[in-house]
C-alpha cells in the first residue's frame, strides 16, 4: 500500500524511465501489458543490447503493450503515450526540451546504450516529475543514475532483488540510490497502471 505522499508523487510523475538487463524480457511482459491505453505520459526504456545486430524490442513488445512501441529518432520529442526502446549501440539521452539524443560515447558500465545515461539526462529535463524503474540485470548500470533521479526529487523504484532473474542490478541501486519503492513485478505492473492512467 503506497502512503499517500508516494501515491501523490506517482500521480505528479510526467514521464517514466526504466532499465533492465538480464530478465528484461520476462520482466517487461509483466509490466509493459498494464500501461494505460491512453497513458498520459510516455516511457522510455535502456535494455542492454548486442551492438552488431537490430533490436526485436519494439517488435516483441507490440503486441504485448497497448500503446505504441517504438525506437526513438535523434532529435524526435518525447511524446505521451509511446513507449520508447533505446536503439542498439547509442546511448539515448533527453534533452532539456524533452526530446531524445543519441551519443556515440564509450560505453558506460560496459553498456551502450547505458541505463546511467539516460537516467542522468532524464533528471535534468525533469527534475522531480520524474519516476524511474531498475529492473532485473547483471551489473550496476542504474545505480549512479536512479542515484542521480533521487537527488533532483524524482522517484525511483526498484524490483526487489529476490524476485528478480540477475539481482545485481536491483542490489546496486538499492544500496545506492535509497529507494521510496522496492517492490515486486505485479506490484510494479500496478504502479505503472496508477502512473500512466488518465484518470487518476
Amino acid at each position: 500500500m503506497l502512503s499517500p505522499s508516494l501515491l501523490s508523487h506517482l500521480l505528479a510523475c510526467e514521464a517514466l524511465v526504466i532499465g533492465a538487463s538480464a530478465g528484461a524480457i520476462d520482466a517487461l511482459s509483466q509490466i509493459l501489458p498494464a500501461v494505460s491505453p491512453a497513458a498520459r505520459i510516455p516511457l522510455a526504456i535502456v535494455v542492454h543490447l548486442p551492438a552488431n545486430r537490430p533490436s526485436l524490442l519494439p517488435e516483441i513488445f507490440t503486441h504485448r503493450c497497448p500503446v505504441r512501441v517504438l525506437e526513438p529518432e535523434d532529435k524526435q520529442l518525447m511524446s505521451a503515450g509511446s513507449v520508447w526502446f533505446a536503439p542498439p549501440n547509442y546511448h539515448l539521452l533527453l534533452e532539456a526540451d524533452r526530446s531524445f539524443a543519441f551519443s556515440t560515447d564509450l560505453p558506460v558500465n560496459f553498456s551502450r546504450p547505458s541505463i546511467d545515461v539516460l537516467f542522468e539526462s532524464a533528471a535534468d529535463a525533469f527534475a522531480s516529475a520524474l519516476c524511474c524503474l531498475v529492473l532485473t540485470g547483471a551489473n550496476d548500470d542504474g545505480a549512479a543514475g536512479a542515484s542521480t533521479i533521487r537527488r533532483h526529487g524524482g522517484l525511483v523504484v526498484v524490483q526487489d532483488p529476490r524476485s528478480a532473474e540477475a539481482k545485481r542490478m536491483p542490489s546496486a541501486a538499492i544500496a545506492r540510490a535509497n529507494p521510496q519503492i522496492v517492490a515486486t513485478l505485479p506490484e510494479i505492473a500496478e504502479l505503472v497502471r496508477l502512473a500512466t492512467r488518465n484518470d487518476p
